[in-house]
């Protein structure tokens, strides 16, 4: 049969059928019958949102019947329980045959039952010449000498067998190929599926039922790579597919792994990671060759309460992305976290007051084998009785920004910022919003940028969510007097000590160094976090908000501070129609009132990659 042929039949959706088979071969899985047209139409319709191969066909008598098919009849029998099974057909949907059928309906257009049936074209026999086990061959006469072509070789004359190659396994036939495809089991039809859904030629359901997509797969499959397009795979070419399939797979040295002090069983790839350390709960398994992957073993003893803190943390850590899809459950969650560097999948379960499972980081862009690797230690994870004990591990990597061992995401930039109205708005630095994937207040609340005026150094924030802060930041418009007391309070550290400090200075003019109009200078030291931080005066009224130190050539005292004064902030608020106040104040306060009253007003401004 040429390849043309074989090609035009695919493309009439009989290539499973394209061979002679009897009556009783094929058939249908019928799965209702309704009184008019109308409703079998719309019953139709209805399965053929989830089912392939819906057809609906006219029984008589006003009659009309709705089949998924056509099916070998092995296949059909197959796919009846499991479709009875999952509960997509009636419990009384049966096996239907081809005669039982008139005018087709559903889909609009089609006649699946006029098609023929096709006679199978078998191949020719080899002749015997083809088939001889050796070749003899007569050596030469010495040089000088002839040899009479009309005279037989001698005995004495000297002869070589020559082996023939191994010819290459002779495939089956088409009828050979449907018998030891009858032999498949449901886990191996079910890999086949699997297996042409991931060279991208089966986009159906796996469900071991080889119908008319599975076989239109097999055919474009079998084109694809220079087979005869039949629709039926033979013992060789079911080889080669898989050998695809797995190809992928190939250097990453996939084993089982036991970690008994874990309790934790499962398919690793034992050449690109190997274990290096115990930091409770992980077990942690590090990249050795050319593959940056991580696994991370986890085990604790828990209940709900340790499962839904796990989450949690997991999620602040560096090794899970924030792009990507979460799912927790009363008794398990997976996350899975993405960017452009990596992609991590983390899927753990609490059974028997026991908290299991593994992380898996991979690099970004290699999809292919990440999917497969992950597939392969789903299927392969098995608990064993215990979990790490909470004193395993030397210990000896801790750090503030550590959790066990695994670094926590950190924004790329942090600054001060205070709060200007009872709205919960914000002002900071302009620096501290440049280039940021998402901003943040204290780590938590998500911000948006009202205003960004990069020539006095002022961003405006609002909180995507209604917040209550507090305190609120007083603008002292009036020119304070030099060499006053003042205060600015912010998170020098930039987050690390939890909560803001406050740092005291003087007002050492209300210009800056080249005479500056609506910038003062500052005798204070402060560090580059507590950039955005507010300035107070005695009376707990802010007089400006702290500027960052400028990046030049000439390096000022470490006493030397710039701050933007109070009324262009206030005035860019306006603009921007945030109400801010402005009324004047009579009587300073207390030093403690003052701390207070400046941290109860300042956050902390982060922004993300």
């Amino acid at each position: 049969m040429t390849r043309l042929f074989a090609a035009l039949i695919a493309a009439l959706f009989i290539a499973p059928f394209a061979f002679a088979q009897s009556a009783d071969d094929v058939v249908w899985i019928q799965v209702e019958a309704q009184p008019n047209l109308a409703a079998a139409t719309d019953r139709a319709r209805a399965y053929s949102a989830s089912l392939e191969d819906v057809n609906g066909f006219a029984l008589g008598g006003s009659w009309y019947g709705i089949a998924v098919g056509p099916y070998l009849r092995d296949d059909a029998e197959l796919l009846l329980r499991r479709y009875r099974q999952d509960g997509v057909i009636p419990r009384d949907s049966f096996i239907q045959l081809s005669d039982k059928f008139q005018q087709q309906f559903w889909p609009v257009g089609a006649n699946v039952l006029n098609i023929p049936l096709i006679a199978p074209i078998e191949p020719a026999t080899p002749s015997e010449a083809q088939t001889d086990e050796e070749i003899t061959q007569t050596t030469l006469p010495p040089a000088g000498e002839t040899l009479d072509q009309e005279e037989a070789p001698t005995a004495e004359a000297e002869t070589t067998q020559v082996p023939v190659l191994p010819e290459p396994p002779k495939d089956e036939t088409l009828s050979e190929a449907r018998a030891s495809e009858r032999d498949l089991d449901l886990t191996a039809r079910e890999q086949l599926q699997i297996a042409l859904k991931w060279a991208g030629f089966y986009n159906a359901s796996i469900d071991g039922a080889f119908g008319r997509g599975t076989r239109g797969s097999m055919a474009d499959w079998q084109e694809a790579n220079g087979y005869e397009a039949t629709g039926v795979l033979t013992t060789l070419q079911r080889a080669d597919l898989i050998g695809q399939y797995n190809a992928v797979l190939e250097g990453l040295g996939l084993q089982t792994v036991r970690n008994a002090d874990a309790g934790i069983e499962m398919v690793m790839p034992t050449k690109v990671v190997t274990f290096d350390r115990f930091e409770p709960p992980f077990a942690h398994y590090n990249g050795t060759g050319d593959i940056d992957a991580r696994v991370l073993l986890i085990s604790q003893a828990g209940d709900q309460d340790t499962l839904f803190g796990l989450y949690d943390i997991m999620q602040t850590l560096e090794i899970v992305p924030e792009e990507g899809p979460r799912d927790r459950k009363s008794n398990s969650f997976e996350l899975i976290g993405e960017d452009g560097r990596i992609v991590s999948q983390t899927q753990v379960s609490l059974e028997n007051g026991e908290i299991k499972g593994f992380t898996l980081i991979w690099p970004a862009g290699d999809e292919d084998r990440r999917r497969r690797v992950i597939a392969e230690m789903t299927k392969s994870f098995s608990r064993l009785p215990g979990t790490l004990d909470a004193a395993a591990g030397s210990g000896d990597r801790q750090a503030v920004d550590l959790v066990s061992g695994l670094q926590i995401r950190s924004p790329k930039i942090s600054r001060s910022g205070f709060f200007i109205d009872g709205r919960g708005t914000v002002a900071t630095t302009s620096e501290a919003v440049q280039s940021c994937g998402r901003l943040t207040l204290d780590d938590e609340t998500e911000l948006d940028v009202l205003v960004d005026d990069t020539a006095s150094g002022i961003s405006l924030l609002k909180p995507r969510v209604a917040l209550s802060p507090l305190d609120v930041a007083a603008f002292n418009t009036v020119p304070p007097r030099l060499q006053s007391e003042i205060a600015v309070a912010g998170f020098p550290y930039e987050g690390v000590l939890g909560s803001a400090t406050v740092t005291y200075g003087t007002l050492a003019d209300v210009r800056g160094l080249q005479g500056e109009e609506n910038i003062a200078r500052l005798a204070l030291s402060a560090r580059s976090g507590d950039a955005g931080g507010p300035i107070l005066d005695s009376d707990g009224r802010v007089l400006g908000m702290l500027l960052p130190r400028a990046n030049g050539a000439r390096e000022l005292p470490e006493d030397v501070a710039f701050a933007v004064e109070a009324k262009v902030i206030a005035d860019l608020a306006q603009r921007a129609g945030v109400s801010v106040d402005t009324t004047v104040a009579s009587t300073a306060i207390k030093p403690h009132d003052l701390r207070e009253k400046a941290k109860g007003m300042t956050v902390l401004v982060s922004c993300w990659e």
